[in-house]
């Protein structure tokens, strides 16, 4: 676990080279395909093999990225549902599964459970995607506080997905969402069952890895975003709402320069990862390796590290 840019990757292959592991990616973003430089997606390619057909990343299966249209809708449960499968399938093939991802609400899912929440529904769903088109995100946002004000005050207003998906559970609920949330075991991870592992990097060092992913990417990034509106995915499809694509289109638009693009997208990620690290840094039972300069990230050392705590 970690935030955006901490090198999650790159451990979690080390990882599974010694151990002879499969990866499960807990990643929000790195499912949908043709969105590569935009989500940071490790490089493979997708290969038949004895046990199946899979992504392969330096030779090591990498599953749950790189298998979901952009149109497409991907939320915890989607990720439970495949996780669950998953797992067992890389148990019975005598590897050890390695989950590695930074979107904590699909960890704390798959772990701890879900909570029992009313299923979208596809007419309001299309109702609310209507007002935040008109009213701007802001207007979806005030309706969210007007339904439920400690379910607005618990999520951001630029994350229109969840303040949907709160919107969509009061409505069919017929009660707040945040009545419904219970945050059970929010404080642990189920310590018999795995081994759990936080990268906490400095906020400085995270800020300028950040940066220069963002600014090293740039182009390649823009001209994926340019491909796919140019195959006529819409600029408001899921894949297109996650962190940094807007940015980018506003950029492909030329409502921004490229040094003001990197600025928000920088600073976008950021706030992104102030929210993961917080997240994370509650799970008292996480092994947490924290890197306060950039020679202590080592991920051979530090995949020997974690088999040997």
């Amino acid at each position: 676990m970690g935030a955006n840019a901490s090198g999650k990757t790159e451990i979690a292959l080390e990882l599974a080279r010694r151990l002879g592991g499969e990866i499960v990616s807990a990643d929000s973003k790195q499912t949908y395909k043709l969105m590569e430089a935009g989500t940071a997606k490790p490089a493979g390619t997708w290969t038949d093999t004895p046990a199946g057909k899979f992504y392969l990343v330096e030779g090591v299966p990498y599953h749950l990225v790189d298998n979901l249209d952009p149109r497409s809708t991907y939320d915890a449960g989607s990720f439970v549902k495949a996780a669950k499968k998953l797992l067992p399938e890389i148990w019975a093939r005598s590897k050890v599964p390695i989950m590695a991802g930074g979107t904590g609400m699909y960890i704390q899912a798959y772990w701890n459970g879900m909570d029992d929440l009313p299923a979208s529904d596809p007419t309001l769903r299309q109702q609310l995607t209507a007002l935040a088109e008109t009213g701007g995100k802001l207007a979806l946002y005030a309706e969210l506080q007007a339904l439920d004000p400690e379910a607005a005050r618990r999520i951001p207003p630029g994350n229109v997905q969840r303040v949907m998906r709160a919107i969509e559970i009061t409505r069919l609920a017929g009660k707040p969402a945040s009545q419904l949330w219970t945050g059970r075991f929010f404080d642990s991870l189920p310590a018999h069952d795995g081994k759990f592992v936080f990268i906490k990097w400095a906020k400085e060092l995270l800020a300028e890895r950040v940066k220069r992913r963002t600014a090293t990417r740039f182009e390649e990034w823009a001209a994926e975003t340019r491909a796919l509106l140019e195959k006529g995915y819409a600029d408001d499809c899921p894949g297109l709402k996650t962190l940094g694509y807007p940015q980018m289109l506003d950029y492909l638009a030329g409502r921004i320069n490229k040094p003001e693009a990197i600025r928000l997208i920088t600073a976008a990620s950021m706030a992104y990862a102030k929210r993961q690290n917080t997240w994370f840094a509650r799970y008292r039972n996480a092994l947490k390796l924290e890197l306060n300069k950039y020679e202590d990230y080592d991920p051979a050392a530090l995949a020997e590290k974690i088999i040997n705590a």
